[in-house]
């Protein structure tokens, strides 16, 4: 007679594969929809984080498939082993985001002018669901410049509009989208002042030239709200992350001084109390590739 020896049925390591693929689906079409779709932060981060749960689980279920192949040979070794690979990606880039939530400052709006950043043309306005977000203070400011020491501004020995210009370029190089701004008079008043204009009197000769008096500006009727100096060039856009699209608002302003410009920026999270250092990461992204841009008129 002949013994045949049948080896036991793993279920925890057949279920761990079932659950890895449905959270690494669950995941993917999460973080898909976040990029590219309707998806608001909040809402993927709630996905992303039953994910990685789900993917915790299946792991725990594949070293009890692992254990029992090693005690008692049971049937299941390569589902555990297939659903460790498929719960490996949610399960690191939850870990991403945890390591970076306690290494980084609890901070959402970054600047290079800590004490007198620039200013938003119009408020970013966003709903935040259940990740409320106190207002920025002056400890915020200080735990930024604690945390990231390099972030400052940028003078250039180059007129407003050079400046400007290269602003512009930049912000495009990386993604950039600006949605308003204002100041602009003050480029256009700068190159017309490049303009040679002959001299006209009003009368013979010896008599003075007719000297037009200059107006109250709109802003200081009170026409428009104060958003920034009276010569300041403020630009407002919008940036998205490349891998999963988190949007990031951000304010850049100009301010000429003699014959310097001096740059200043200001980038904040739209969603939640802790941008995970992303918004310091691009706003030192963005200065360096403007000092590339610039490096012809940069000066210290």
């Amino acid at each position: 007679m002949v013994i045949r020896y049948e080896r036991p049925y793993s279920h925890a390591a057949h279920w761990a594969r079932r659950l890895a693929a449905f959270a690494l689906l669950l995941f993917l079409a999460a973080a898909l929809s976040h990029r590219f779709g309707p998806l608001t932060t909040p809402h993927f981060l709630a996905l992303a984080g039953s994910a990685a749960a789900v993917s915790l689980i299946s792991v725990l279920l594949a070293m009890v498939g692992l254990a029992r192949l090693w005690r008692v040979g049971a049937r299941g070794g390569k589902a555990a082993f297939t659903a460790l690979l498929l719960a490996a990606p949610p399960l690191a880039v939850a870990g991403v985001a945890v390591h970076a939530w306690f290494d980084r400052p609890r901070i959402y709006d970054v600047t290079t002018d800590p004490y007198a950043s620039p200013p938003w043309l119009k408020v970013p306005l966003a709903g935040q669901d259940f990740l409320p977000r106190p207002p920025v203070t002056l400890a915020d400011r200080e735990l930024q410049e604690a945390a990231y020491p390099g972030l400052t501004g940028r003078r250039y020995e180059g007129a407003l509009d050079r400046v400007l210009q290269g602003v512009r370029k930049v912000a495009q190089a990386q993604g950039v989208v600006f949605t308003r701004e204002s100041g602009m008079e003050n480029v256009v008043t700068d190159l017309e002042d490049l303009v040679v204009k002959p001299e006209t009197n009003g009368g013979g000769e010896g008599e003075p030239a007719i000297i037009p008096v200059p107006s109250e500006r709109p802003i200081e009727q009170g026409l428009l709200p104060q958003v920034g100096g009276p010569d300041d060039v403020l630009l407002q856009g919008e940036w998205r992350s490349l891998l999963f699209g988190f949007r990031f608002d951000l304010s850049i302003r100009l301010r000429e001084e003699e014959e310097t410009t001096l740059v200043d920026m200001r980038v904040a999270s739209r969603y939640g109390p802790h941008d995970l250092g992303l918004g310091a990461a691009f706003a030192e992204r963005y200065l360096k590739a403007l000092d590339a841009e610039l490096l012809g008129i940069a000066g210290d």
